[in-house]
């Protein structure tokens, strides 16, 4: 088990063994779920998104919208 802390801005740190193994770097975007009597944390990399290509039926436009998006976010 890891054991990471809350900041006093409610800011997660993650332990870097976690962050190594997810592919969590800086401005990774994560999502939070709420699951029984805890959260889970699921990293949105690219490795995901690729993993789910294809599920929507979309013809690629929404992956294309989501590496848009996160291509604005990192010239933030």
């Amino acid at each position: 088990m890891e054991v990471g802390y809350v900041t006093t801005k409610g800011q997660l740190v993650i332990p870097s063994k976690l962050r190594r193994k997810f592919g969590i770097k800086p401005g990774t975007r994560v999502n939070f779920f709420e699951e029984g009597d805890g959260i889970k944390i699921i990293p949105i990399t690219a490795e995901l998104i690729d993993a789910n290509k294809g599920f929507m039926k979309t013809g690629g436009r929404l992956l294309k919208a989501l590496m848009e998006e996160k291509k604005r976010e990192r010239e933030l």
